[in-house]
């Protein structure tokens, strides 16, 4: 499938270059010729939707190309705060906002007037490269324990890092500015903690069944993410408490493998439920390969092994197609978009979008909306927002949220069009 655009590019230029993008936005260009492995597609708009079909897509060697953007979204983006290198927020019960700034301090925002103030009593966190604060999610039963957990970039030994997940007992303040966090206790630790600042993951989700989920990425050593006895590059699954729950698929091997749930992962950013119960992920790839993936019970998906996409420094990964054995992605971008953050809209202040998925595009700089059928993904629309994308979120009222990356990125507030 990639020879005849290998050969085209070939008869065209002495040389055939491209290029790509890595997890910070740095430009990598690539001495390889382009893939031709397909991107995500698209479905047609459900009757009755705002947004007006997307046009055609150009064909290009085995599969289509990425859809184009929306001219007109049937959403206004409100600014309401602004933060210092926002990772990632959710609501409180009384609609403020909590948000995670990767340098370590842990915000309160009332969405309300724009008011942001300060939760003290925030771990301490290895910040640099990719590294910091990292995820902040509530109990489920927030309102009677009050227990909030945190992920974060940890020091070890010498200049080693690892991913932390650690729970707190949340206090507000009277004037409702602010507030602490007490009785900390770091739940679960990745192992083995290893020198680099890169692919932590450490996205956090709540199941129905009252467990937790820690998206754990590969910190780019790669090949343990095949290794039962790392936890990098898996997806973990624990009680509440960071215990391990006797149905794991490896839990009769006890260790760390009682903790994995699925393996063989790069960098997962992005972990949602939709609608009927189904667990989705998403993960960056390399040159090319994003992913977003099923997660079923005990499967490997592959990486190192196979991946739609290449090592930065061009050399070819096998295809997924080439091992069955592995679990092939139900959609990937080839370019890359970037995932970061992801929610499944159940929400009625968007009618038309229930039942969907949105992605956070870092450097696509857009927002990715994502049609299911079933166990079936693709992207249906893409939505240029003009900035990196970190984190999306739904708020109580319906409302879709958006942190944009980096120094000053604001939090958006996205409503449908009046007509």
């Amino acid at each position: 499938m990639k020879l005849p655009l290998l050969l085209v590019c070939v008869v065209c230029m002495a040389s055939c270059q491209r290029a790509t993008v890595d997890e910070n936005g740095a430009r990598v260009v690539l001495a390889s010729a382009p893939r031709a492995t397909a991107t995500a597609g698209l479905m047609a708009a459900p009757r009755g939707e705002p947004p007006a079909p997307l046009p055609g897509v150009e064909r290009i060697a085995g599969g289509m190309s990425p859809p184009r953007a929306v001219p007109d979204p049937p959403f206004t983006s409100t600014p309401v705060a602004t933060f210092n290198e926002p990772w990632a927020m959710t609501f409180l019960p009384d609609g403020r906002l909590l948000v995670t700034e990767k340098r370590g301090v842990l915000r309160l925002a009332n969405v309300a007037n724009g008011q942001v103030g300060q939760i003290t009593g925030a771990p301490t966190v290895a910040y640099g490269g990719q590294g910091g604060f990292g995820d902040v999610l509530l109990h489920p039963r927030f309102a009677d324990n009050r227990w909030v957990y945190l992920s974060y970039a940890e020091a070890g030994t010498g200049s080693t890092r690892g991913a932390a997940v650690a729970r707190a007992t949340l206090t507000l303040d009277a004037s409702g500015n602010g507030g602490s966090l007490s009785n900390l206790q770091v739940i679960w630790r990745q192992t083995p903690k290893v020198n680099g600042d890169a692919h932590y993951g450490h996205r956090l989700a709540f199941g129905a069944d009252g467990k937790l989920w820690i998206t754990s990425s590969d910190r780019q050593a790669m090949t343990p993410a095949q290794d039962l006895q790392s936890t990098l590059g898996k997806l973990i699954r624990l009680n509440d408490d960071g215990s391990v729950p006797p149905d794991n698929p490896f839990a009769a091997q006890g260790g760390i493998a009682a903790q994995v749930w699925t393996l063989g992962h790069r960098n997962l950013l992005g972990i949602a439920f939709d609608n009927a119960g189904r667990l989705w992920t998403h993960e960056m790839g390399p040159a090319g390969g994003d992913e977003l993936n099923l997660i079923e019970r005990g499967t490997n998906y592959g990486w190192p092994i196979v991946s739609n996409g290449d090592h930065y420094d061009g050399t070819p990964i096998p295809d997924h197609p080439t091992r069955p054995e592995f679990n092939a992605p139900e959609a990937s971008w080839n370019p890359v978009i970037a995932p970061a953050g992801f929610v499944i809209y159940s929400g009625n202040l968007f009618p038309w979008y229930r039942g969907k998925g949105f992605i956070g595009g870092l450097a696509s700089q857009a927002l990715i909306e994502i049609e299911f059928t079933g166990t079936q993904a693709r992207e249906a629309r893409r939505y240029p927002m003009g900035k990196r994308i970190r984190e999306v979120e739904q708020g109580p009222d319906g409302a879709l949220w958006l942190l944009e990356d980096g120094s000053g990125g604001r939090l958006l507030k996205l409503t449908p069009n009046r007509s």
